[in-house]
């Protein structure tokens, strides 16, 4: 199997480098830009005809080299199909970050512990931050297209970084952890032996809570600089929650480590089934990067040696894992609590959903052994 991650490299450009990449991002987001508007007027999202309607003057001018003009035009045919597959209205793109596609061995490459990066100049050598980043670089991976960002000052080469990693047989798995993705828990985690995890999501509520009384009293401001505190805030907590979910994936897989099936709810559409909730209970309902958190135990467990399966989240806090009688009435949502109306059984909501989590994984692997 192939595992993919996206390793954000820092890079260390030299004062006439950084004036080099500069140049070079500001004429790619201008090519962008101007590509973007040919589409949205024209709705033109096949390669051979955009290129004949663009391809002269993003060379002469905007004085892209031939290479990054083919990029703009891929880089911007991406975007508006991407909306298109998530059914957004047909409205014309803006590019505002200060960003560039870079192909690999075409656009950029790795010689000598240097990248060698292309731009309006001409290829430039620009060293690089290894430190924690060591395994990316040991020859067991593969290099995508990667993005030039330029943020806050400094300089990073997003690089998609592939892997083929083994995972083990059905027959081979030593045991298996249902994960409930929750509000009052970021996780519960329940494991076929019997033991029940944790991942308290409390204290991360009350921080989301001040996040959006900061930004209410911001919104209320209306002036300029307090519309760039908003964005200031946005970024921050963006970044806050990103490094909770790598703490929360790294933890979880770091104590199961290889030979685990790890069993999550497929949680595509979440958004819409909890909008349903009150307007004031609206934002922590739905605001938590739940796919992100998905997406990352996936490929951290792989990468460890284990399986990840996503099942259906249908009646998962309802259904008692010893009596296997479902109801609605089984579970008081306010309080977080599980009641069996028929044999009694007692216990945390998240916990049970976790604990029927692990049964659909015990099914899973004992139809996987039957099929073999």
């Amino acid at each position: 199997m192939i595992v993919t991650v996206t390793a954000k490299i820092k890079i260390k450009p030299d004062e006439s480098q950084i004036q080099s990449l500069l140049a070079t991002i500001r004429a790619y987001r201008q090519g962008c830009n101007f590509v973007s508007s040919v589409v949205y007027g024209t709705r033109e999202l096949k390669l051979p005809a955009l290129h004949q309607i663009t391809y002269r003057n993003l060379r002469s001018k905007i004085g892209l080299r031939s290479q990054m003009a083919q990029s703009v035009m891929k880089t911007v045919m991406a975007r508006y199909k991407t909306n298109q597959s998530n059914g957004h209205d047909w409205v014309q793109v803006q590019f505002k970050k200060p960003e560039y596609d870079l192909v690999w061995n075409r656009d950029y490459s790795l010689t000598a512990n240097r990248f060698s990066v292309n731009t309006l100049q001409g290829r430039i050598k620009i060293s690089y931050e290894a430190k924690g980043m060591e395994q990316y670089f040991d020859g067991s991976w593969m290099f995508g297209t990667a993005k030039l960002v330029h943020k806050r000052g400094k300089w990073f080469l997003h690089i998609p970084m592939s892997k083929e990693v083994s995972l083990p047989k059905p027959e081979d798995v030593k045991q298996i952890a249902g994960v409930d993705l929750g509000i009052n828990f970021v996780a519960a985690v329940y494991d076929n032996e019997g033991a029940t995890t944790f991942f308290p999501g409390r204290a991360m509520k009350r921080k989301r809570a001040n996040y959006k009384r900061l930004r209410r009293q911001l919104q209320r401001k209306q002036t300029p600089s307090a519309r760039r505190r908003l964005k200031q805030i946005g970024q921050r907590e963006t970044r806050w929650m990103t490094d909770v979910n790598h703490q929360v994936s790294k933890a979880l897989v770091a104590r199961y480590g290889a030979n685990t099936l790890f069993v999550l709810e497929d949680l595509k559409g979440v958004r819409q089934a909890t909008e349903k909730a009150r307007v004031k209970d609206r934002y922590v309902a739905v605001s938590w990067a739940f796919h992100q958190l998905r997406k990352m135990v996936e490929y951290k467990a792989q990468l460890a040696g284990s399986i990840v399966i996503a099942v259906s989240p249908a009646h998962t806090s309802q259904a008692c894992p010893k009596c296997g009688r479902t109801a609605k009435a089984n579970r008081n949502k306010r309080k977080h609590h599980f009641c069996c109306k028929t044999c009694g059984y007692q216990s945390n909501d998240d916990r049970i959903a976790a604990m029927n989590l692990t049964a659909q994984g015990q099914k899973y692997l004992c139809e996987g052994a039957g099929a073999a």
